[in-house]
């Protein structure tokens, strides 16, 4: 029933979803957005995100220590981010070209894994909820915000860390530079090279978090080709959310609550086609990046090799 939907426990069921999908879109678009003020855009996201989801997931169900995942699924993100790097500065390679090749192999590996190593969709038991004391009991908002597993936790913490390295220490001041003028950078001491192999790393090593957290807190399962496009969103969030960890948040939060939403009008039957509400959280992607690409201006090396001269 309609009525029903409106309900104050459906409302924030929504929204206590929400929070919780948001997840692997904010480690991923955290990660991206690293990389991309650094100039390099990594379309291989998605692909990270397959193999990190699949490795937490197969070492959590052999080991039964979630842990042990999670440190897998960032090992192989950051080889994943690794050879993506050494493509992309050593290489010099087109990026977008050289991204979609690491999401084809991302996509193929991970199947190919599952096929040989499992072969049959099983199950684990992913990390429990934790209950913030006080907070926790505040109604509503106590099961919105602080009744959430550790990687949801984590991943909001990862937004003001992730702002306070980029505009507040050197480090970010040489990311950003890299990312905007790597002549001048390199003119004043800066290794591009060095920073963008940090970056995509570090990005690849969160891709791989946000496929875990999945895997082995999301879902509790693996399947094929899983992420259903999660990397490409987060490539998009970090255009939306115009290269700033807060905008990108924003733009996590906002896409999750709609996902949120579309899931809950499916659960409570509501009279949409579930075509359409399975689309709602696309549409609404596209018109927001079109609504945005006007007034956000791309960091000026972005997608553009560094070569210096002798």
């Amino acid at each position: 029933m309609i009525s029903d939907f409106f309900s104050a426990t459906v409302l924030i069921g929504i929204l206590a979803s929400g929070i919780r999908l948001a997840t692997p879109y904010l480690y991923a678009a955290i990660g991206e957005t690293f990389s991309q003020r650094s100039g390099v855009l990594n379309l291989g996201v998605e692909g990270q995100m397959l193999l990190g989801a699949f490795a937490a997931f197969y070492v959590s169900l052999i080991t039964g220590n979630l842990w042990f995942g999670i440190l897998a699924a960032m090992i192989v993100g950051a080889l994943m981010g690794l050879a993506m790097a050494y493509v992309t500065v050593n290489l010099q390679a087109q990026q977008g070209i050289s991204g979609i090749g690491f999401y084809l192999f991302g996509l193929g590996m991970s199947d190919l894994l599952f096929q040989k190593l499992m072969g049959t969709v099983e199950t684990v038991k992913g990390f429990p909820k934790i209950y913030i004391p006080v907070l926790s009991d505040i109604p509503g908002i106590g099961e919105i915000f602080f009744r959430q597993n550790v990687l949801v936790y984590i991943a909001f913490l990862l937004v003001p860390i992730a702002w306070f390295v980029l505009n507040k220490t050197t480090l970010g001041l040489k990311i950003r530079s890299v990312g905007e003028n790597p002549e001048a950078a390199d003119s004043l001491g800066v290794n591009v090279g060095r920073i963008r192999y940090f970056t995509i790393i570090l990005g690849g090593t969160l891709s791989g978090i946000a496929g875990a957290s999945l895997s082995i807190a999301l879902l509790n399962v693996f399947q094929q080709n899983m992420t259903s496009g999660a990397g490409f969103i987060a490539v998009a969030l970090v255009y939306f959310g115009a290269w700033r960890p807060m905008g990108v948040l924003g733009g996590a939060l906002l896409f999750s609550m709609v996902n949120s939403l579309q899931l809950w009008i499916q659960v409570k039957s509501v009279p949409i086609p579930s075509e359409l509400a399975i689309m709602m959280p696309y549409i609404l992607t596209i018109l927001v990046l079109v609504a945005s690409v006007s007034r956000v201006r791309a960091p000026s090396a972005l997608t553009k090799p560094f070569e210096r001269e002798n």
